[in-house]
C-alpha cells in the first residue's frame, strides 16, 4: 500500500511524542483548595472526600510546607466557622476563619499566592449563599455583604478574591469596593459559570454548607444551558472579572472551550468535589488506575482551553508534571 499521510509517524517514541504534543501544562497553573476550620490542632479527614483534610490555623503551616515543596504555589482557601448566623458575618469578620488562616498564613509562607473563596454559604445558619428575605435569597441586599468580604479578605492579606456565589452584580460590586479602598491592583476570579450540580455533594461536606430548605437552582445555572454561560461570562468580564471560571469541569468542558473562544481572559475549569471522589472509590474498589484517570482529567481539562485548574489532586498532578507523564 502507497500511504503518503501517517499520523503514527508522530507517535514513534518519547521524544516526538512530546515534541508534538498539542496541549501544554505547567505547575504554575494549578490552584489546591484548602479548608480552614476554627479550633486548635486540628486535622480531621473529611469523610466523603479521602485524603482531604480541614486544618485549624496552627495546623494550616504543615500542609502549605507540601504544597510548597511540590511546587504547587496557588492555593483556594475556604473557611468554615464556629459560629453561623442568618447574615454569614463570620465571613466578613476581621477576626474570622479566613482572615486569621490568610494572616498565618502569609506570615509562614509569603512567597504562595492566596486566593479566597467570597460566598455566605459555609457562614449562614441557613446555608444559602446571601440574605434571605422569606425563602429566597435577595440579590441586592446581598451584594454589600459579599463586597464587604471580599475587601476583608483582601485586608488580611489576599492575593486574589473569587466570588462563587452567583448573584448578579457582585463582580461589580466587589470591583467598586476595592477600588475605593485602594485595592485596584487585587484580581478578581469570577465563578461566572457555575452550575447547580450533584457534584457538590461531597464540598458540602467538608464545609458544612448544605441548604437548611430547598436549592440553589435559583441563582445557580441550569445544566442544560450552554448560550446563557456565555452570557454570564461576558457580563462578568464587562463587570471587572480577570479570570473566568467554569465549575465544575468534567461535565461542562464544551464551555471551557466556548468561554475561552467568547471572552478575552484566562479561563480557569474547576475540578470539584464529587469529581475528585467518585475517582478515590472507584480506586479504592480497584477498579480503575486512579492516577491515570486524574491525569486524563486534567489533560481533557487543558485540552479545552482551560488555561487554570483547580483540583483537590493539586500535589499528584505536580508531580507527574515533573515527571514528565503529562503537560
Amino acid at each position: 500500500m502507497d500511504m503518503i499521510k501517517r499520523p503514527r509517524r508522530l507517535r514513534g517514541g518519547a521524544n516526538i511524542t512530546k515534541m508534538v504534543r498539542e496541549t501544554r501544562m505547567d505547575k504554575s497553573s494549578l490552584i489546591y483548595p484548602l479548608f480552614a476550620i476554627d479550633g486548635e490542632n486540628i486535622q480531621e479527614e473529611i469523610p466523603s472526600m479521602e485524603g482531604q483534610y480541614r486544618y485549624s490555623v496552627d495546623r494550616l503551616p504543615y500542609e502549605l510546607e507540601r504544597l510548597s515543596k511540590a511546587g504547587v504555589s496557588n492555593v483556594m482557601l475556604f473557611g468554615i466557622p464556629a459560629h453561623k448566623d442568618e447574615v454569614g458575618s463570620q465571613a466578613y469578620d476581621p477576626d474570622g476563619i479566613v482572615q486569621r488562616a490568610l494572616r498565618e498564613s502569609k506570615k509562614r509562607f509569603p512567597d504562595l499566592y492566596y486566593i479566597t473563596d467570597v460566598c455566605m454559604c459555609e457562614y449562614t445558619s441557613h446555608g444559602h449563599c446571601g440574605v434571605l428575605c422569606g425563602h429566597d435569597v435577595d440579590n441586592d441586599a446581598t451584594l454589600e455583604l459579599l463586597a464587604k468580604t471580599a475587601l476583608s479578605h483582601v485586608e488580611a492579606g489576599a492575593d486574589m478574591v473569587a466570588p462563587s456565589d452567583m448573584m448578579d452584580g457582585r463582580v461589580m460590586a466587589i470591583r467598586q469596593l476595592l477600588d475605593k479602598n485602594g485595592h485596584k491592583e487585587i484580581p478578581i476570579m469570577s465563578y461566572a459559570v457555575k452550575f447547580a450540580s450533584a457534584f457538590y455533594g461531597p464540598f458540602r461536606d467538608a464545609a458544612d454548607s448544605a441548604p437548611a430548605f430547598g436549592d440553589r437552582k435559583t441563582y445557580q445555572m441550569d445544566p442544560h444551558n450552554g448560550r446563557e454561560a456565555i452570557k454570564e461570562a461576558l457580563l462578568d468580564v464587562e463587570e471587572g472579572a480577570d479570570i473566568i471560571m467554569v465549575k465544575p469541569a468534567m461535565s461542562f468542558l464544551d464551555l471551557v472551550t466556548n468561554v475561552k473562544a467568547a471572552t478575552n481572559v484566562p479561563v480557569a475549569a474547576y475540578s470539584v468535589s464529587g469529581e475528585y471522589a467518585m475517582v478515590k472509590a472507584a480506586a479504592k474498589m480497584g477498579w480503575i488506575d486512579e492516577e491515570q484517570i486524574m491525569c486524563e482529567m486534567a489533560v481533557s481539562a487543558y485540552r479545552a482551553g482551560a488555561q487554570i485548574y483547580l483540583t483537590y489532586y493539586a500535589k499528584e498532578l505536580a508531580k507527574c508534571m515533573d515527571e514528565g507523564r503529562i503537560g
